[in-house]
């Protein structure tokens, strides 16, 4: 059978895939150059830039009609998705567990094509675990088929939520508010600190849920995986409307299944009430 052309575009990002987390995993323990962007809680390495230069760099070349949307070389200002083919990369997804040598970090390059995903890459090297998923033709971890957790009941999922946010004044209040309701229902939460590979694990089937907004989490954290979660038999949801994820608008909850992601949509909403009504008061 002829190789298609998203044949080519898959091969080509495995392999740049696989060529830069290699770069990840070498310098995971060494020093590094590190700056802040956002604030402390938001940082970036010397390895950022090298990694996604190289991602960029060679996928310019052999498509320089193609688009990008970076983490490092797009900013904070998302450009609009076209139609084009569109490359959304993140060269390190868990930067500040890279910088401690935490194991949770990971390299991800997604392609969309009229702006629906269409291939999405997920690799972590230091724990060798390469998720991938193409459209309409499943997830994969490590080339072995996944799928996401047949739990039902809240009571008794495990969910992801970031903590993290808890350093930032104005999302204070409404992220301990929400890590609290849901702790009161789900059966144990964790917060591991890395967008993209917290909802590989959903596809995975190891967590039921996990919601990921905020400062610093942009397209490049949720696109590839979100293809990955949706092969995998799950549903990525945009956290305010609960409607389909638009991965320009990354406010996202990735959940096993629409029953769990529909108490996460209204666990969030009733918590975030909460602290609307207490600030009124």
């Amino acid at each position: 059978m002829a190789r298609g052309i998203e044949d080519e575009y898959y091969e080509i990002a495995l392999n740049l895939v696989q060529e830069c987390a290699k770069i990840l995993k070498d310098a995971i323990t060494g020093s590094k150059s590190i700056n802040k962007k956002l604030g402390d809680w938001d940082l970036v390495t010397e390895y950022d830039k090298k990694i996604e230069d190289i991602i960029i760099g060679k996928l310019k070349n052999l498509y320089p009609s193609h688009k990008f949307i970076a983490e490092e070389s797009t900013g904070q200002k998302l450009p609009e998705l076209t139609n084009d083919p569109t490359w959304i990369i993140d060269p390190i997804d868990g930067t500040v567990n890279f910088i401690h040598g935490f194991p949770h970090t990971c390299v991800v390059i997604g392609l969309a094509i009229q702006k629906e995903m269409v291939l999405g890459i997920v690799y972590n090297p230091i724990h060798e675990q390469l998720f991938t998923a193409r459209k309409d033709k499943g997830a994969f971890l490590n080339g072995k088929r996944i799928k996401v957790s047949e739990i039902q009941d809240i009571s008794k999922a495990l969910i992801c939520i970031e903590s993290g946010f808890m350093k930032i004044d104005h999302m204070r209040e409404k992220t301990v508010e929400r890590i609290q309701a849901i702790a009161r229902v789900a059966q144990s939460i964790r917060s591991l600190g890395v967008a993209a590979l917290t909802l590989c694990y959903v596809a995975l089937g190891v967590v039921e849920g996990y919601y990921i907004e905020g400062p610093g989490i942009s397209t490049w954290d949720i696109a590839a995986a979100s293809l990955i979660i949706t092969e995998a038999g799950g549903i990525v949801v945009d956290r305010v409307t609960g409607e389909k994820i638009d991965i320009m608008k990354p406010r996202a909850i990735g959940a096993c299944n629409e029953k769990i992601a529909k108490e996460f949509v209204r666990i969030i909403r009733e918590a975030d009430e909460k602290v609307s009504l207490r600030n009124k008061q």
